[in-house]
């Protein structure tokens, strides 16, 4: 689109009320699947604004989806809302200071996130009804993107089938173009059932469950030697046993999250990691049940819409900032160590400044980060073409996941940061619209990519997602 200023404008006409909506569900920390009260602020919104809302997709309480327009093309801008467990903070604090009597917090932005979503979809609308043209704009709210992976349970489910093209976001130190790069996981739950006992006057009767748990530790954390460098393995205990030392613990529950580059490699992996359990179940004479409580698919790249999107940044240029906006960036920084920020740099390509604040769009041709998460944002782009942003909303080193980053959550460069992404969100949605050429080009990329390598949905067959993330614990 050779001018992208008056979709551009069309966010500004409504990035006040969008502002008001990422800070009530920034104090709304809801956790996976929980998110009743930032979902309901959602619908309220799709309402007030005009849009026509479904609730309940896949069979999810707090998945919701506002729709505008009429036939042509049809945009989907997806959204989150989750929060994340013991990142409870102050908001615009640069210092650790926990919220009384709360637990949870927005520790990677999806307050912001589900907001400008929204927004940019709120612009598209407008834009839409303004120029007569037949299209249709659909935002997305997606919850417990936090490992409970509802957008793959909405592909799996039907949701995007008549989508042609998805857009979404995540906030970031820095703005451009997110690489196409996450890992593929699939999150389980192993539980070892042993026989207790007297742990002093009879511990030969006991079988324990701990001694299991532990050894399955033991021999994944041996197995890191003999797997790809670019796969990760986590483990966290749900159930440790109980707090007596002197009894034999019957029970023990351990969640393992297994990551690797591509889905195929992942089989491969939990496949091994399975063994393992069952191996350590054998050494104790216990046994082991295994239950896998979601899945996600790594990233599927898009060039023709990742090419658009870079476009609009690159007409946009960078977030302003003001020197208040810098001063309470440079007070996060003094939080952090050195070599956060040196790693910041050098995951979106750039060279190191001491700017505290994004000041320039990381080059669409960075070579891939070191490093990465996932994310259920890779379903949706092996479904339907998508493409994402990063927006810059917090301080340059400010680790994910962390009370830094939920400080930083209400700010005013965030929610600069969020119109920001709006924007190219918008602008890219509207290319699409305007260009049918661009449109079959990014079909043409999409299907290419799957004849290569189809989808194969990482969820087993009947697993309906687990509401209760804690549940067993």
């Amino acid at each position: 689109m050779k001018n992208s200023e008056p979709i551009w404008q069309f966010v500004e006409n409504h990035r006040a009320v969008f502002e008001g909506l990422s800070d009530r569900v920034w104090e709304m920390p809801e956790l996976n699947f929980q998110e009743k009260r930032s979902a309901a602020e959602h619908v309220a919104m799709l309402k007030e604004q005009g849009f026509r809302v479904t609730e309940g997709l896949a069979g999810i309480p707090t998945a919701v989806m506002g729709e505008a327009g009429e036939g042509g093309p049809v945009i989907a801008i997806l959204g989150e809302y989750d929060a994340l467990p013991g990142l409870s903070q102050e908001a615009g604090v640069a210092e650790h200071r926990p919220r009384p009597g709360e637990h949870a917090g927005h520790g990677c932005g999806h307050n912001l996130l589900g907001a400008g979503a929204m927004l940019a979809a709120t612009a598209v609308k407008d834009w839409l009804a303004a120029n007569g043209v037949k299209g249709r704009v659909r935002y997305y709210g997606c919850p417990a993107e936090e490992g409970g992976a509802a957008k793959t349970f909405m592909v799996r489910d039907g949701v995007f089938d008549d989508v042609d093209i998805a857009i979404s976001w995540h906030p970031a130190p820095f703005s451009g173009v997110n690489p196409a790069h996450s890992l593929a996981i699939l999150q389980v739950d192993y539980s070892f059932t042993g026989r207790s006992s007297h742990a002093a006057a009879a511990p030969e009767l006991g079988r324990s469950a701990l001694d299991a748990a532990e050894l399955m530790n033991v021999g994944v954390n041996y197995m890191r030697e003999h797997m790809p460098s670019s796969a990760r393995i986590h483990y966290a205990y749900l159930n440790a046993g109980g707090i007596a030392p002197n009894v034999v613990q019957g029970a023990a529950k351990i969640r393992y999250l297994i990551r690797a580059a591509e889905l195929p490699e992942l089989r491969r992996l939990a496949e091994r990691v399975e063994k393992i359990a069952q191996g350590a179940a054998l050494m104790t004479e216990t046994t082991v049940a295994s239950r896998v409580v979601s899945g996600m698919s790594n990233l599927l790249p898009n060039t023709p819409l990742e090419q658009a999107m870079y476009d609009n940044f690159q007409r946009l240029g960078a977030p302003e900032f003001d020197e208040a906006d810098r001063d309470f960036a440079r007070a996060i920084q003094n939080t952090v160590r050195r070599e956060d920020i040196v790693a910041a740099h050098r995951r979106f390509g750039l060279p190191v400044t001491d700017a505290p604040l994004c000041d320039r769009v990381a080059p669409l041709d960075a070579p891939p980060p070191p490093s990465v998460g996932s994310t259920d944002v890779g379903d949706v782009s092996w479904a339907v073409p998508t493409v994402q942003a990063r927006g810059a909303t917090y301080a340059i080193g400010t680790p994910g996941h962390s009370w830094q980053l939920t400080a930083q959550g209400k700010t005013p460069y965030a929610h600069k940061g969020m119109a920001h992404v709006a924007k190219v969100m918008a602008g890219t949605a509207v290319d699409v619209l305007q260009s049918p050429e661009l449109l079959a080009q990014a079909r043409a990329d999409h299907q290419a990519r799957l004849a290569r390598t189809p989808y194969d949905c990482p969820l087993p067959a009947g697993l309906e997602p687990v509401f209760d993330m804690a549940e067993g614990a």
